[in-house]
C-alpha cells in the first residue's frame, strides 16, 4: 500500500494506491485546503486518522526545491521533512519530490483521453519531453530520454527572469519591476501572473473596469473571475489580460521545448490550462511558442498537449514511490 501526495499552493491531497500489475490502483482519497492547514504533518495526521490501512511506501510531491529529504514550500509557510513523514507513518523512509516532477511521473500512466492536443507534431516524435504547468505558481519538469524510458527530473524554471518579446511587455516587466523588484515568469505565468497582467492593463488605461467586475474580484478568487469574464466575452479588458497571459504562456512553453530539446513533446500541466482552453486553441499561445527564428522548424516538430486529468501529480507521486522499489 503507497500513501501518496499532491500539494498544491491552494490544496493538498492524498490517497493510498495499491500496485497491481506493476501499475497504481487507486484506493482512497481525500482533499484539503493547503492554507487551512499549519503544516503537511498535520494533514497527513488527519488523513490516517480516517485512512488506518498499514502503509508500505510514500512519495509527496511538493511546490518547491527538494534538498536533502526537506523542502521549504515556494507558495506555501511550510516547511516539510521527509524524516519527520517517516516517523509518523511508522516506515523508513519517505520519498520527496518537486510537485512538477510528479507531474512528470504520473503522464505515462495517462491515456488518449486525458490529453487536449494542441500541436500533433511529428508523428513519430520521440526524444526528451518536459512538462509545464500554471497553477498557483509556475512549475516545470524534464523527462530525459535514455533510448528505453523517460526519467522524470525536477526544475526551478519558473523561477527564471521573466524576458519580454515586445514593447508592451517591457511594460508590464518595468510595472512589476517597480512592485517586486525581481521579476519571474511566474509573476506572469500564474493564477496571481494573470491577476498582476489584468491589474497592469487596467492601471495604465488599457480597459475599463465595470463596477460589477470590481466587486466580483474583490468577493472572490481573481483568477476564475477573470478568465471567465474573457471566455464570456464578459469584458474586454479581461479578454486583452487572458490573451497576454496565453501569449507569454506559449513564449515561455516555447523557451522550455529549446532548452531541454523536447522532441519527444511538450505538455501542459496545472489547474489553469484545462479551463481555458478555447484561447489555447487560438492562436496567441502557438504562435508565441513557435516564436523561436531559426529553430522554429525544431518546434513545429513537437506535440504539444494539455493534460486534463486533475490527479496526474497524484498518481505520479504513487508510481515514483512504486519505482524506487521495484514495483513499477
Amino acid at each position: 500500500m503507497i500513501l501518496a501526495g499532491d500539494i498544491g499552493g491552494t490544496n493538498a491531497r492524498l490517497a493510498l494506491f495499491a500496485i497491481e500489475a506493476r501499475r497504481p490502483r487507486l484506493v482512497t482519497e481525500q482533499t484539503y485546503p493547503s492554507r487551512g492547514h499549519s503544516s503537511l504533518y498535520e494533514i497527513v495526521d488527519l488523513f490516517r486518522a480516517d485512512h488506518r490501512e498499514s502503509v508500505d511506501q510514500s512519495c509527496f510531491g511538493i511546490p518547491g526545491p527538494i534538498h536533502v529529504g526537506r523542502s521549504v514550500a515556494t507558495n506555501l509557510p511550510w516547511v516539510v521533512d521527509s524524516r519527520e513523514l517517516a516517523r509518523r507513518l511508522g516506515i523508513a523512509e519517505v520519498g520527496l519530490i518537486n510537485d512538477l516532477e510528479a507531474n512528470a511521473w504520473g503522464i505515462h500512466e495517462l491515456g488518449a483521453g486525458d490529453f487536449e492536443v494542441l500541436q500533433t507534431g511529428a508523428p513519430d516524435a520521440v526524444g526528451n519531453s518536459a512538462v509545464i504547468a500554471a497553477g498557483t505558481g509556475l512549475g516545470q519538469a524534464g523527462l530525459f530520454w535514455n533510448g528505453k524510458a523517460h526519467l522524470p527530473f525536477a526544475s526551478e524554471g519558473g523561477h527564471a527572469s521573466f524576458s519580454p518579446a515586445d514593447d508592451l511587455q517591457i511594460e508590464l516587466l518595468r510595472h512589476l519591476q517597480s512592485k517586486f523588484g525581481v521579476v519571474s515568469w511566474e509573476r506572469v505565468v500564474s493564477g496571481p501572473g494573470l491577476v498582476n497582467i489584468y491589474t497592469f492593463l487596467r492601471d495604465t488605461g488599457r480597459g475599463v473596469e465595470p463596477e460589477w467586475l470590481r466587486l466580483a474580484i474583490a468577493a472572490s478568487d481573481p483568477p476564475p473571475i477573470i478568465y471567465d469574464a474573457a471566455i464570456g466575452h464578459k469584458s474586454p479588458l479581461c479578454e486583452m489580460a487572458l490573451d497576454l497571459f496565453c501569449s507569454l504562456y506559449g513564449s515561455e512553453a516555447g523557451n522550455l521545448a529549446v532548452k531541454m530539446m523536447a522532441t519527444g513533446g511538450i505538455y501542459l500541466g496545472g489547474g489553469i490550462a484545462p479551463k481555458i482552453l478555447p484561447l489555447l486553441r487560438q492562436s496567441a499561445f502557438l504562435k508565441s511558442f513557435l516564436n523561436k527564428g531559426r529553430v522554429r522548424p525544431v518546434l513545429e516538430q513537437m506535440p504539444v498537449q494539455v493534460i486534463l486529468n486533475r490527479s496526474t501529480a497524484l498518481i505520479g507521486a504513487a508510481r515514483r514511490a512504486g519505482a524506487g522499489v521495484g514495483l513499477c
